[in-house]
């Protein structure tokens, strides 16, 4: 079994590598990032399983890397404890608006941050969070944070089943959807099911054993994830 990926976002190098090696140590896979932003572009490429993040970060701080997280479909169901020497309640609340799970106060106790984060998995573990999101601005599907290799028309479909889980859509209905915000796709409605068998060969070695696209006899197909 992959151990849990365990980002932390600190720019002190010593405290960094102290609850590196906690975590290293309490079965987790850490990364360790000094940066806001480029802490970011690497959580979106790959989101781990939880954050450690200070609030306090050179260029991008911690509360703006915590909204960033949020408002990204394809990072926004990663676990946040929020870390940071100021102490006031304002701060605290602003940590937890902004979509920390929870918040701890500098100096800490490693060995409290580890327990912190043991009841956030556990608490979350039951949860549902997204295998699959879609990125519309990037034009991509991600499936446990990684992208599919699909075709223009590929992402189209698999875009508009996947925003309406559970709706059935006829192939008329999915070849207008496949084609906007590219009118230059070049499909017909018998060439759909084409398409939907590529797309659950793909989604097949994504998630083994799990049938995301229902074909519904005489009506069309349906999400189901």
């Amino acid at each position: 079994m992959t151990a849990p990926r365990i980002a932390i976002v600190e720019d002190e190098p010593e405290l960094a590598q102290l609850v590196a090696d906690y975590a290293r140590a309490g079965g987790y896979q850490p990364e360790l990032h000094h940066d806001g932003a480029a802490a970011l572009a690497a959580i979106r490429r790959s989101p781990p399983t939880l954050v450690v993040l200070d609030l306090m970060l050179p260029g991008m701080d911690g509360l703006a890397v915590c909204r960033a997280l949020r408002e990204d479909p394809c990072a926004a169901g990663v676990a946040i404890i929020m870390v940071t020497a100021r102490v006031e309640e304002i701060d605290r609340l602003l940590g937890l608006e902004a979509g920390a799970d929870d918040y701890l106060c500098k100096p800490f106790s490693p060995r409290e941050l580890m327990a912190r984060i043991k009841a956030i998995l556990r608490r979350t573990a039951g949860a549902a969070r997204p295998v699959l999101a879609v990125d519309t601005a990037a034009r991509r599907v991600l499936v446990h944070g990684r992208a599919l290799d699909l075709t223009p028309t590929e992402y189209g479909i698999l875009a508009a089943l996947a925003r309406r889980p559970g709706q059935v859509f006829s192939r008329a209905q999915l070849l207008d959807l496949a084609r906007e915000g590219n009118a230059s796709l070049e499909v017909t409605d018998r060439a759909i099911d084409s398409h939907v068998k590529n797309l659950r060969r793909k989604l097949d070695a994504a998630l083994p054993g799990v049938e995301a696209i229902q074909s519904i006899y005489g009506l069309g197909y349906r999400f189901d994830l």
